[in-house]
């Protein structure tokens, strides 16, 4: 078994070892990750966070050893809590980091973060504050950053940048927490799961007051959220059927 990190701001990970192939999700700065299979140009890795699988161009990582790995994995995370940051190489040159790196092993890369970062589990009140930073940031399939994310990405984002732990997708994350019953027993920061006419979970949002959801459609958006789904305010109707909520923490 071989382990790598991710010494770039973003790192594409594919379905297929292909750049033509699906965008599946992404490896933010820090990230350790397993490497599972490695070919003359692409690698296929599960990450350390969340367990995903998925393929990465050999140019883009550093191979790491297994007790650096294992080290790494027991640093205490500090997550990057401004949507852009850096950190300086030791070539004093700059190197974007978008929010939500692990700059915790900033150090390992011999790279130094000067910025604002998160470090223990902040109260659930905080996870509508963070999610509304990711405001107006374009929907992409795959993607976990404020330049582009999908509907898991964000609230998996909004939720580790807390201290938090999601599963990737939003079937995935469908499985975890508890259910309610009615909308009116959640909270601000409870997720609320969206599933098509074969009742397939393919949508998710963070529950707001006042019956408003965040959620990644389009882009990153607030609409009305009632017992039959979202209803989208520019558009007049709705976009999404709620299929139930969650209460994670």
């Amino acid at each position: 078994m071989k382990f790598g990190i991710c010494p770039l701001s973003i790192i594409p990970l594919r379905l297929e070892s292909s750049d033509k192939s699906e965008l599946v999700s992404q490896v933010l700065y820090g990230e350790i990750f397993k490497v599972l299979e490695v070919q003359k140009k692409w690698s296929k890795i599960r990450l350390n966070f969340d367990k995903y699988e998925g393929w990465i161009d050999n140019k883009q990582y550093q191979f790491i050893s297994k007790e650096d790995y294992e080290t790494l994995n027991e640093v205490s995370p500090r997550y990057s809590s401004d949507l852009v940051d850096f950190v300086a190489t030791k070539e004093k040159q700059l190197l974007t980091t978008p929010i939500g790196s692990s700059i915790h092993n900033a150090p390992f890369l011999e790279h130094t973060f000067d910025g604002r970062f998160i470090s223990e589990q902040q109260p659930k009140s905080y996870l509508t504050e963070t999610a509304i930073l990711f405001l107006n940031s374009p929907y992409l399939w795959g993607g976990k950053t404020p330049f582009g994310i999908d509907c898991s990405g964000f609230t998996q984002m909004v939720y580790k940048i807390n201290g938090y732990s999601l599963l990737r997708d939003a079937s995935q994350q469908a499985t975890q927490g508890e259910a309610l019953s009615f909308i009116e027993e959640s909270e601000p920061g409870d997720l609320a799961f969206f599933d098509n006419n074969e009742g397939d979970i393919i949508h998710v949002g963070i529950i707001m007051k006042d019956n408003y959801v965040i959620h990644s459609h389009g882009k990153v958006r607030i609409d009305r959220l009632d017992h039959s789904g979202i209803y989208n305010v520019d558009e007049k109707k709705y976009s999404h059927k709620l299929r139930v909520i969650k209460k994670v923490i």
